[in-house]
């Protein structure tokens, strides 16, 4: 092994030691004297196929971020997503979820996270989002004052035509994720409603969630590399935006045991795409990237590991990289890859293979156009 490998896996342990004790010294300053006013539990938007259902949320110091403006300016966009990165995180602490009568008891990890997987044997559940009450275990303030949050939990409707699955990063909302200094500068310094979407995105996402029968009953999954901290933020670029609300799966970026940055790109994608297919294992889906960090590289993994399951393929072309290889690799599977400069050709191979109706394609266009205005 070489020696700068097993240096490596000699430091990782040791680093992550650090970082486990510091952050324990600094959650017990921090509420000892009192910077730590209240605790929250932070749900992530579930889903459910009728046997089980799956959530995830994080328990920490209540930050007390306010919902945006487009008034907002520079220093308070700024202060806020500071507040969404400086987290003081409750690990090993309980979180009793309670949902159609049925409860479970989960603990948090060393980062705060919990996940929640809840049989529903003899539940009764209805389709479409659905509430699921999470109350803590734990007095972590000494106030004898109860914890409690709604998280909500995605239901299918019944007989939906496909399932959509999407990247956040330049592909609905623009980032410059290429380059890490642009990204950095609008992360910091916009928000939800100064952000910009691509042109017609929410018309042709509400398109697809329509489908063929005009009904919306086609479920939508986001699947970013972005962090856990801006999840907040992310459901309210989605509504201030309109795009379909639906289940996000980001990542943990800090320090792991044996990762400098917990969770590689393609990792964590591959990994939160398998477990959606495995858990709808009647639908098939439409995936939607962008050519800027691998979703065509990782769709295909996709593609390959689940065949027959995946419509097509579409990435919008923001580093003018030649696909034509791996465009002909998909074809091999019996998949298309399409790559589209904007929403509107996308749209066109939609309706051209009948996923979407020639109505919705006229409100995409003029959506995109008054987008553009903007």
């Amino acid at each position: 092994m070489p020696s700068s490998i097993f240096s490596r896996f000699r430091i990782l342990p040791l680093l992550y030691f650090l970082k486990q004790q510091v952050s324990k010294v600094k959650l017990w300053v921090w509420v000892k004297v009192g910077f730590v006013k209240k605790v929250q539990i932070q749900p992530y938007a579930g889903y459910g196929n009728g046997k089980e259902l799956y959530l995830a949320g994080r328990v920490l110091a209540d930050r007390d971020i306010q919902a945006s403006t487009p008034e907002d300016r520079f220093w308070r966009n700024f202060r806020k997503m500071r507040k969404r990165f400086l987290t003081i995180v409750f690990p090993g602490v309980d979180v009793e979820a309670e949902f159609g009568g049925k409860t479970i008891k989960v603990t948090t990890d060393e980062e705060g996270y919990f996940e929640i997987i809840l049989s529903l044997e003899e539940i009764e559940w209805s389709q479409g989002w659905q509430p699921i009450r999470l109350r803590l275990l734990h007095d972590l303030l000494g106030r004898a004052t109860e914890v409690v949050a709604i998280g909500e939990v995605y239901f299918p409707v019944a007989n939906p035509d496909y399932g959509i699955i999407s990247d956040i990063d330049d592909t609905i909302l623009t980032t410059g994720a290429m380059r890490m200094w642009e990204m950095l500068k609008v992360t910091f310094t916009q928000n939800a409603h100064t952000r910009i979407s691509f042109a017609g995105v929410s018309e042709f996402y509400d398109a697809l969630r329509k489908g063929r029968d005009e009904i919306v009953s086609n479920p939508i999954f986001y699947v970013s590399s972005s962090p856990w901290n801006i999840y907040d933020f992310l459901m309210e670029f989605l509504d201030a935006h309109g795009i379909p609300k639906g289940p996000l799966m980001l990542r943990d970026i800090g320090l792991s045991r044996d990762q400098f940055i917990a969770g590689s790109h393609e990792v964590h994608k591959l990994k939160q795409i398998n477990h959606i297919l495995e858990v709808f294992q009647e639908l098939s889906f439409i995936l939607i990237g962008d050519s800027g960090q691998k979703d065509p590289q990782i769709y295909f993994e996709v593609v390959k590991t689940h065949p027959g399951r995946v419509l097509a393929v579409y990435i919008r072309d923001v580093s003018g990289s030649d696909l034509t290889d791996l465009i002909a690799e998909y074809l091999i599977q019996g998949v298309e890859l399409i790559l589209v400069k904007d929403t509107t050709a996308a749209a066109a191979h939609a309706l051209s293979k009948g996923w979407i109706l020639p109505s919705d394609t006229e409100k995409i266009k003029d959506q995109r156009v008054k987008d553009e205005k903007e």
